[in-house]
């Protein structure tokens, strides 16, 4: 759900190095828990940690050799081929048939319909031992287009990249005896709500047990975020408003009420209080549902609406505003208005330790347009619902030479731009599950880290909510 607009996102990358939280607002208003995040990463030495952990190692060489082996030979291909055959969430058939064929034919044990999801599934490595479990999230939906379902966010490559890290690392432990095991976790539907594949499966215990989670998305840069709460697209809101009316003929209309002037209403109410709103707020809205005929006056109509803002204090009086802009709407047209709460995200957790490591791998392997700086705090997945209570990383080697949810970036996921940033996607995954797997002082300080700022959130909420007063509004005289 990633559109990101270049000018923005560099704004934001440039001005992240002193800022632990998104917004100017959420710094000034929680000052000491944004010290004590950024206190944590300086305790915790981790750029000494991270300068030993990158240091010449042969078994890691031998487990990035065997991901750019896994890469070029098959799946480099397979990535094309499902870029080619794009599904949309939640129908996501063939990819996952492709994904699970390759993960069984490398001693992975596959059990498909997770959680209720039919294209959801979870692949365990049928020869590991007690010790670390190593997750690796893929994704593999399709955006939902005016000309079809595309791949402009190259998740097409996501289920690939994810592949040759957890077989390279699998096979690793087994050669090699080190306890461990690694966990496969296919998520549909990224691109969708409801239901929030990830957010289901975590109700479901589907992710229960997992030690550190890898995940990678395509980016026209490479860059990793600070530490701290948020998510790459801002909290979101998925609202559904549905209008009904009366049917009239339309040269009789006052007979009937039209629904469809009622959504037409709450788009402009919505405009009319956008200056209102603080700089940050983002909604946007799709009509999904305008009537049948034009003679016939349109007696139901719906909009569907992604309300967004960095953090869920604020969001919830920008959701309830637009909620009220819907009734006044439904009032106005005599209309009725039905408010359907359908799905939400909210924020994750990133922690240094393991943003540092990413960073350090995505250079030393090569990745181009690298922003130096570190951007906004993001969960590794954008629901919020598993990166805020497992510890992970997200890795965004340069992909493309395009802004994501664009053509550009579709016709990139099958070029050089492409596949080089996938090889190193993959490359850079699989050396932070290795270190993690074999080094306990980097998951003490994992989890040290990550503990300690999930410590913190209450605290970060309770601070926010005094940094959105409602004006007083007098009632008129």
């Amino acid at each position: 759900m990633r559109k990101i607009v270049i000018a923005t996102l560099a704004m934001l990358l440039l001005t992240g190095a002193c800022a632990a939280q998104e917004t100017e607002t959420e710094r000034q208003a929680a000052p000491d828990v944004v010290n004590q995040i950024q206190q944590l990463e300086h305790a915790l030495d981790v750029t000494s940690m991270v300068v030993k952990l990158t240091a010449p190692d042969k078994n890691r060489d031998e487990i990035v050799a065997r991901v750019k082996q896994l890469m070029q030979t098959d799946l480099l291909s397979m990535s094309d081929w499902i870029t080619q055959h794009p599904e949309i969430g939640f129908t996501e058939t063939q990819a996952v048939a492709k994904l699970t064929a390759y993960l069984q034919a490398h001693n992975f044990d596959v059990t498909s319909g997770v959680a209720g999801l039919s294209t959801a599934f979870v692949a365990k490595y049928r020869r590991g031992t007690p010790g670390p479990n190593l997750g690796v999230i893929v994704e593999y939906d399709a955006l939902r287009g005016t000309k079809g379902a595309f791949h402009g966010d190259q998740h097409s490559a996501q289920g690939p990249v994810g592949l040759a890290a957890a077989i390279a690392i699998s096979e690793f432990l087994t050669r090699t005896h080190t306890p461990g095991t690694v966990t496969v976790y296919g998520t549909p539907g990224e691109e969708m709500m409801p239901p929030d594949a990830k957010t289901v499966m975590w109700s479901a215990g589907v992710f229960k047990g997992a030690d550190v989670i890898v995940r990678s998305h395509s980016l026209m840069v490479t860059t990793r975020p600070a530490p701290g709460f948020g998510t790459c697209c801002m909290n979101i809101d998925g609202v559904k408003y549905t209008f009904s009316g009366a049917p009239a003929h339309e040269l009789t209309a006052w007979n009937g009420r039209n629904a469809l002037e009622a959504v037409i209403k709450l788009f402009d109410n919505i405009d009319s209080v956008r200056a209102n709103m603080r700089p940050e707020t983002r909604i946007e809205g799709t009509i999904t549902e305008g009537g049948a005929a034009p003679n016939v006056v349109p007696d139901k109509a719906s909009a569907d609406f992604f309300i967004r803002y960095p953090d869920s204090v604020y969001l919830d009086q920008i959701t309830a505003w637009v909620n009220d802009a819907a009734r006044a709407a439904a009032l106005a047209t005599g209309t009725k208005v039905k408010i359907d709460h359908y799905g939400s995200q909210r924020n994750g957790i990133s922690v240094a330790t393991l943003a540092e490591l990413d960073f350090a791998y995505m250079k030393q392997f090569g990745a181009t347009g690298i922003i130096p700086e570190p951007g906004k705090p993001e969960g590794y997945e954008e629901t919020g619902s598993v990166s805020s209570q497992i510890p992970g990383i997200e890795v965004t080697a340069k992909s493309s030479n395009f802004s994501n949810h664009t053509y550009g970036m579709l016709a990139d996921a099958t070029t050089d731009v492409g596949h080089s940033g996938f090889v190193i996607d993959a490359e850079t995954e699989a050396a932070i599950l290795y270190d993690f797997a074999t080094h306990p002082e980097l998951r003490d300080a994992v989890k040290t880290e990550f503990s300690r700022i999930q410590s913190l959130f209450a605290e970060y909420q309770r601070d926010l909510q005094k940094a959105y007063p409602k004006p007083e509004v007098p009632e008129p005289k």
